[in-house]
Parts: C-alpha cells; sequence; structure tokens
C-alpha cells in the first residue's frame, strides 16, 4: 500500500503496528536512522558501534511495534528506545573497564557541521581546517567524557534540538530537572574544554 503524502512518524508507525508494513517500517528507518546514529556515537564516542546500535533500535521498533501508544509521540519513543541500548551499552563497558578511543575516522556522523571533510576543505584553506577538527575534537572528547546523565540531556538539547519539555518525557524526568541537568551540564562541559585546551 502506498503511504499518504507527507503522512506524520505516528501514522506510518500506525501503519507498522496495525499492518506490519515492511513499507511503512522502510520509512521510519529512512526518516530516522541518521538521526539515531548520531546520537548513539554522541552518547557513547565509537562511530562504528553506533552504527550497530542504531541497526538494533529499528529492530526493537519493529519488535516491540504493539508497545508502541498511539497517542504519543514516534519520536520520543525512539529516542528512548536508542538511549536505553546507549545507557546499556555504556554499563557494559563500565563492567569490562572499556574507554571509548578517539575514531581517526573524518566522519559526518560526528562532524559538529554535518559536512563532509571535502567540502569543509574547498571553504576554508588547511590551518583552519586543522583547527577546526582539532576543536571538534576537543569538544566530542568532552561531551562523552560528562557522566551519563548530564550527557544525555547536553546531546538532545545540543545536537538534537528538542525542547525542555520533550526532554523530559523520553527521559520520564520533570522539566525542571532537564534544565538544570542542561546547566550543570554546560558548567561540567565548559571546564573540560577549557582544559583540553580548545
Amino acid at each position: 500500500m502506498k503511504l499518504p503524502f507527507q503522512a506524520s512518524d505516528e501514522q506510518v508507525m500506525w501503519r507498522v503496528q496495525t499492518e506490519s508494513d515492511s513499507g511503512a517500517f522502510a520509512e521510519l528507518v529512512r526518516r530516522w536512522q541518521l538521526p539515531v546514529q548520531r546520537l548513539c556515537a554522541r552518547m557513547i564516542g565509537d562511530v562504528h558501534r553506533a552504527e550497530d546500535l542504531s541497526q538494533e533500535t529499528f529492530s526493537r521498533v519493529f519488535s516491540h511495534r504493539h508497545d508502541f501508544a498511539s497517542t504519543g509521540r514516534f519520536s520520543t519513543w525512539l529516542w528512548r528506545i536508542a538511549l536505553n541500548l546507549c545507557h546499556d551499552e555504556l554499563r557494559k563497558r563500565q563492567r569490562r573497564g572499556e574507554v571509548a578511543l578517539a575514531s581517526d575516522d573524518a566522519d559526518p556522523v560526528t562532524a559538529p557541521d554535518g559536512g563532509l571533510p571535502e567540502a569543509r576543505s574547498a571553504a576554508k584553506g588547511p590551518d583552519e581546517v586543522m583547527e577546526s577538527m582539532e576543536r571538534a575534537e576537543v569538544v566530542r572528547s568532552a561531551v562523552v567524557s560528562l557522566p551519563e546523565h548530564y550527557r544525555t540531556v547536553v546531546i538532545l538539547r545540543h545536537y538534537e534540538g528538542l525542547r525542555f519539555a520533550e526532554i523530559a518525557e523520553v527521559l520520564g524526568i520533570p522539566e525542571g530537572t532537564a534544565k538544570s541537568r542542561m546547566a550543570e551540564g554546560l558548567t561540567l562541559l565548559a571546564g573540560r574544554i577549557r582544559r583540553g585546551s580548545l
């Protein structure tokens, strides 16, 4: 069946939920795969593992499609699934004593402007490109080093552009708590960036 023109995420998810519509599911993956992958990469600091977590997120969306509340927002449910997988991954790493390694890959998933290295190179000289990449690495490392509850709010607000009310809904916390975590997280982040000599 053909999807209605400009169907909302919730309408598309309804098709997945009620008809197990593979075309509708593919549309949700098309719309949300890159944002979910970026979120996971920023949460765990590993671009390659983030790809796996993104795939696992969509696998869970499909396998738990009947759990989606039709009165809710699809994005809220999706972020919650992705974040739960990221938190599980971070807990596993903590138990194993692993740390995220900085990736040498020039990957648009973690690039601050989302652009490709070639596009940045054409607009700037080599020195400016190198300086910009070094700054981006200091910020990325500082974000990844934040405690999870601060990192989550900073990423959802700053990188994904969610409003505090949405963040509160995704995380199941009061909006005031989301705001205070953002303020405290930014204070910590600023200190870590200064120490990283940005």
